[in-house]
This record gives C-alpha cells, structure tokens and sequence, in this order.
C-alpha cells in the first residue's frame, strides 16, 4: 500500500514520465468453459510485447472477493486505501462535470431509469438514453424546489444526472435507491444516522416529486439515487508523490475522482484517438499522465463479449502512439473486471502489466488474465501500484541508512 507518510519523505524529483493505462472494467471471464478471456481473445501484440519484457500480476482493487465500484476502485490505482477513503459517486459526477461543491453541499449521482404500471424497474439505465435527452429531463426536473435549500440538478451523460442540495444542517450517510436488479421498485433514501435524517426525507420529496413530472415520459419515467455523500477533502496526488500530474478521461465521473485527488483535468475530446492527441498535446507539461478508456468496461456491462473485445484491440493499435512518446513507465490494467458473462463489475482479480528499463521479467509472455497470474507480481493490492510506477520511474529514494 502507499503509506501517504513514506512517500511523502521518499518521493524525489525526476524527468522521468509514467503513464497509468486503465481500461475500465478490463478484467472478463471465458463465455464457455475452458474458453478465453475477452483480454484473451483479442488479438494485441502491442500489449503482449509489454507483457513480456515487464512484469504482470493480477491486482485486487478492494480485498479478495469484494466487488468494487468505479469510485473505491480508482482510488486503489491512485495509491490510497478505499476503505480507509470512502467517496461518494455523486462527488465524482458533481466534480467530473465541475460543479464547485462546497461545504454545505450534498451530491448524488443520477439515473434515469424505466418502471412498468407497477412501478417495478425495468430498464436500469433507461435504454441509455442519448445525453440530448437527458438535457432536456434535467430541464423538467430543475421546476423542483424543496423548503430551507438550494437544489441543482445537471446533466452529465446519456442516462446520468447530479443531484446537489445545499443547505445548513445537511449530512450525508444515507441508502442509495437503485436495488441494482430489474424486477424491483426503487428503494426509498435511508438515514444511518439520526443526523441524516433531515437529508433523507428531502431527498425523498424530491424524488417523488421527480416520479410525478417524469410519469409520462418514455422509456425515461423514474430516477434512481446512488453515492449520496459530501465531499470529504483528500491527500492530493502532486503533494503526496512529488509529482505535476494530469487526468485524461471522456467520462465526467473519472474527471471526478482525478480533480478530486488533485489532478489537472485535461481536455480529452470523446473518443481514444482524442485522447491520445490531448497526450501529445501536454507531453512536456506533466509527469504522471492517468489515461482512462470507458467503453470497455460499457461494452461488458452490456454483455457485449465481441464488442469488448475489438475496443480492447482497438486500443491496442493505437498503441504504438502511446509508446512514441518514450514514457519512462507504462502501467496497464484496470480498474476492476467487467464480464461480459454476468454484465457487471465482479470480485476478480485485474490483469496488470508495468513496462520500464528496469523490469526484471517474468514468466508472463502475453497480456491476459492467465500469463498475468504467472507474473512476479502475483495477486496483489492495486494500492501498490503507484509505489511500483515511482520506483521504476527512479522517483524513490532508499528508505532508511
């Protein structure tokens, strides 16, 4: 783990440049027995040549057998412990779309969802609606007003919305209302603690007041609440590790969570070739760059096994872009697995290679969930992950005489 303390008094200035690759959701599973992969299945030579001169393992964003969310998992690849800082996801889409929280504030993320007659889900994401379409229920929903606060509502992306309260007296410590199956009715908000209580029956008027004005809308008709919290402050990156580091991600709830570490959030366009541009761009600018591809970690979730593959192939080829720069360490992994066979985030371990000059190689001879569990790394806490890019990237002093 990255004790904030020792890499504090260790970190030292460098020239030299990392680059932490996550492909959300990058770990999968075979779609039949003794099968492969979705990462086993792609064709990616530029990954496996990685793979084969660096070192690979197979990383644990929480502990065994927990399934993450994307909030806790990112954190873990940023080197703090996810259990010891726990983030709301409604602070990452507040700040991935920058929207200054403050004190007072209480944020959650979003959705819209579909519900039959009988008010059970049906569509959780509401057939992923287009983000045009979201703009314009946000719209509806900002009629909305509640005694004694400020209420914000914005749009963020397809089917996800903010929320944000701002008031005296507000807390968080409060249930989310996605019971994360079809087949069920949202839940109502919960206070856990007594304080809590006067945020929960706000946040409940809202959302019925929400059901009454989206009721005759298609397929988007309902909300659902989740990560409810406040922004609680964190150790920043730069501070922590000595580092100008900078955030490159199309999605508003990675900007999130890098602004929330202390990140430059860079402008990334939509898509990876975008991305890569804005790397280019910025190349001298920074010495830790965090790139962050989404749509495999979608195309799982959807079920997609095919369609997660060629991103992942995709990404592959391009590469070579990547590696022209010279980086002095590339990190590649994920923040946590996504098989396209359960169509949602898992337990397993996450495939995990770190390229440098100072690899001592392994046993791993391809990218993929079998070679990365033969690598010297073995199963280990994401949390170690930052640890390792410094010392490769020779951004360590010895600890000790």
């Amino acid at each position: 783990m990255a004790d904030f303390n020792v890499m504090r008094e260790l970190h030292t200035s460098a020239t030299t440049k990392i680059i932490l690759l996550v492909m959300d959701g990058l770990g999968g599973l075979p779609r039949e027995a003794g099968g492969k992969t979705e990462l086993e299945t792609a064709r990616t030579p530029n990954l496996d040549r990685l793979a084969a001169e660096g070192i690979c393992g197979l990383s644990i964003p929480i502990q065994a057998g927990i399934t993450p969310g994307s909030g806790p998992a990112h954190l873990a690849l940023f080197g703090y412990d996810p259990l010891r800082y726990e983030i709301g996801r409604g602070v990452l889409e507040a700040l991935g779309i920058g929207f200054d929280l403050g004190p007072d504030d209480v944020a959650a993320r979003g959705n819209f969802c579909t519900v039959n007659e009988q008010g059970l889900i049906t569509d959780r994401r509401a057939g992923r609606i287009p983000t045009s379409k979201c703009i314009e229920l946000v719209q509806m929903l900002r009629a909305i007003t509640l005694p004694g606060v400020e209420v914000f509502v914005e749009a963020v992306e397809d089917y996800r919305f903010a929320l944000i309260l701002r008031g005296p007296g507000l807390a968080d410590g409060l249930t989310e209302t996605d019971p994360q199956a079809t087949g069920k009715a949202p839940l109502p908000v919960q206070a856990l603690t007594p304080e809590a209580e006067k945020t929960a029956d706000l946040l409940n008027r809202w959302i019925a007041a929400a059901r009454q004005i989206l009721a005759s809308q298609q397929p988007a008709n309902m909300v659902t609440l989740r990560g409810i919290a406040k922004n609680p402050g964190l150790p920043s990156m730069p501070e922590v590790y000595g580092m100008k580091t900078a955030a490159i991600a199309t999605y508003p709830m990675y900007r999130g969570v890098a602004k929330l570490v202390g990140m430059t959030v860079l402008d990334a366009g939509h898509t990876v070739e975008d991305e890569i541009a804005a790397l280019q761009r910025h190349w001298n600018e920074f010495d830790f760059f965090y790139f962050h591809v989404k749509k495999t970690d979608s195309a799982g979730e959807d079920g997609d096994f095919d369609r997660k593959v060629s991103i992942i192939e995709h990404v592959d080829e391009l590469l070579p872009q990547i590696m022209a720069l010279k980086p002095d360490v590339v990190v590649v992994t994920g923040d946590h697995s996504t098989p396209a066979v359960l169509k949602s985030h898992s337990w397993h371990p996450v495939p995990t290679l770190l390229w440098s000059a100072f690899c001592r190689p392994d046993r791993a001879q391809a990218f993929g969930e079998s070679d990365c569990a033969q690598g010297a790394l073995g199963q280990f806490p994401a949390t170690d992950i930052m640890p390792l890019a410094l010392a490769n990237a020779r951004r360590l002093n010895k600890f000790g005489a």
